[in-house]
């Protein structure tokens, strides 16, 4: 169900006000602080949500006004990106498992170089900054170079995931709780716990950020553990955004789905028996409230 609130008051009416006042408010103040002294800028460590434009916060769309210059992830969305005053200077700084990308450290160099040099700096991460997103490495650069930090969360993945799909992550019958895991574990001494893994199949939802290369490994590997063959799974591929795909199957057959259904990603694993309980979610309603606030 859509909050009826989301319909009467429009978020391009509210954000014309928000033009309006934000000189007048803390965060407008700060990030139009004076540099002239020789201060360093500020950062704002800003989540950018699952994908649609209209699921950023209000602070995080007025972070993106008042910026200098905007660092971006590849899992942050093109309509998100286009939120972006024209003005404002954009630098892709992303990670992606087989394609060029930049290395943590030089990310945070650059970060902590801009700021230095006075510049009010919005480092914009997909999803939520606390969530598998590496914050703390940056805001450990930052803090060494005395350079101003706030940190702007955003909706994480899963919730995302979970209300444009229509799946629960929890549900009373069957999922009391959520297990929320990372699929990178290059390094054989961070694998996952797989026998509690499968174990909290029992009870939890199991949702898998950055599994779609692993899908088949992480199948067999909660498979070999006890998890029957027909346990419920879902794929989400591009969440909240106006591309996502969502394959159901279960822990035989999915990767086999998912590989002919070509999915390239990012995409989200859900295991659960939550998948079984899938709400018929209307994406049109959705682009109703689009209309009408001007998007």
């Amino acid at each position: 169900m859509i909050n009826s609130t989301a319909i009467k008051f429009p978020f391009l009416i509210f954000r014309k006000r928000l033009n309006r006042k934000a000189a007048q408010t803390p965060t407008g103040n700060l990030l139009h602080a004076d540099n002239t002294a020789g201060k360093p800028g500020q950062v704002f460590i800003v989540g950018a949500g699952p994908g649609d434009a209209e699921l950023l916060t209000i602070k995080a769309w007025k972070c993106l006004q008042q910026a200098d210059v905007v660092l971006f992830d590849w899992l942050v969305d093109k309509s998100v990106l286009a939120e972006i005053p024209r003005h404002v200077k954009t630098e892709f700084v992303g990670k992606r498992s087989g394609q060029h990308s930049m290395v943590q450290q030089d990310i945070c160099t650059r970060m902590v170089a801009l700021a230095s040099s006075g510049l009010k700096v919005v480092r914009l991460k997909g999803g939520d900054p606390a969530v598998f997103a590496r914050t703390t490495e940056e805001t450990a650069a930052l803090q060494q170079a005395n350079i101003p930090f706030a940190i702007v969360p955003g909706i994480t993945a899963a919730s995302g995931a979970s209300a444009y799909t229509g799946i629960p992550l929890t549900e009373r019958n069957c999922a009391q709780s959520v297990t929320l895991a990372t699929a990178h574990f290059k390094d054989p001494e961070k694998m996952p716990d797989w026998h509690s893994l499968a174990k909290a199949t029992k009870t939890q939802t199991v949702v898998i950020y950055m599994g779609l290369s692993r899908l088949k490994e992480i199948a067999e590997n909660l498979s070999s553990r006890g998890v029957a063959e027909d346990f419920p799974v879902a794929v989400v591929e591009n969440a909240c955004c106006s591309n996502q795909q969502v394959i159901a199957g279960n822990l035989a057959d999915i990767a086999d789905k998912v590989q002919g259904a070509k999915l390239t990603g990012p995409a989200l694993l859900i295991f659960g028996e939550v998948v079984k309980s899938r709400q018929q979610v209307s994406l049109q309603l959705l682009q109703q409230v689009t209309h009408v606030t001007g998007f």
